[in-house]
C-alpha cells in the first residue's frame, strides 16, 4: 500500500512493520511500534510509546493509552480501553537465561472492558465484557462481565454498567443511575433485564 492510499495514520516517529494489519481510521502516535503480524481494527487510538507484538489482535474502537506494551498472546476485543502505563504479561515465571516462548499464556480482554492506569494483568486470564479494572490493580484470575475490581490482588467491590457507572443494587436487581439500564444478578453473573 502506498503512503497516499493509506486509510490510517502512523506518526513519522512510529514504526508499523510490513505485514501488520491496521484498520481504517486508526491512529498510531509518537514512538510506537506495531510488529509484523499484529492486527489492529478500525478507528483505534494507539498512544505514544506503545508496543504491539506480532500475534496480538486488537479489535475495533480500542483505545490504548501511552506507555502500554501488548505482548504475544493478548487479544483485545472491540471497545477495550487500556489506561496509561498498564501492563500485560505473557509468562508466569520469566528468567532472562531461560527461553519460555513456548509457555506464553493467552490473555483475553472482552468487549468494552476498561483497564485503569498502572494496572497489571497477569497472563492467562479472561477479563469479561464491560468489566472495569481500577488503577494500579493486579489481576491474577478471570474477571466476570461487568465486575468492578480494585486492589492488589484485585477484588470485586461492585458491578458496573456498559456506560462506566457503578450500578446501584436492590437485592438482586441493579440499575444504572446514569443511563437507566437494568440488570438481574443470577448465579451466572449479571444479565440484562
Amino acid at each position: 500500500m502506498t503512503e497516499a492510499s493509506k486509510n490510517y495514520f502512523v506518526h513519522e516517529s512510529a514504526y508499523a512493520d510490513q505485514g501488520c494489519s491496521i484498520g481504517e481510521g486508526t491512529k498510531i502516535w509518537h514512538f510506537s511500534h506495531v510488529m509484523s503480524g499484529a492486527t489492529i481494527g478500525k478507528l483505534c487510538s494507539v498512544g505514544q510509546n506503545v508496543f504491539i507484538a506480532s500475534t496480538v489482535k486488537v479489535g475495533d474502537y480500542v483505545k490504548i493509552q501511552n506507555n502500554v506494551s501488548i505482548y504475544d498472546g493478548v487479544i483485545l476485543e472491540d471497545y477495550v480501553f487500556c489506561g496509561p502505563s498498564m501492563v500485560f504479561t505473557n509468562v508466569f515465571n520469566p528468567r532472562s537465561h531461560i527461553e519460555r516462548k513456548h509457555e506464553y499464556k493467552k490473555t483475553l480482554v472482552k468487549k468494552g472492558a476498561t483497564i485503569g492506569a498502572n494496572a497489571t494483568i497477569i497472563c492467562g486470564v479472561t477479563i469479561g465484557t464491560y468489566a472495569f479494572i481500577g488503577a494500579s490493580a493486579v489481576v491474577n484470575k478471570d474477571i466476570a462481565a461487568h465486575a468492578l475490581m480494585v486492589g492488589v490482588p484485585a477484588k470485586q467491590i461492585g458491578w458496573i454498567c456498559d456506560c462506566g457507572v457503578k450500578l446501584e443494587a436492590v437485592k438482586h436487581h441493579l440499575t444504572c443511575a446514569a443511563c437507566g439500564k437494568s440488570f438481574q444478578l443470577t448465579e451466572n453473573g449479571l444479565e440484562t433485564v
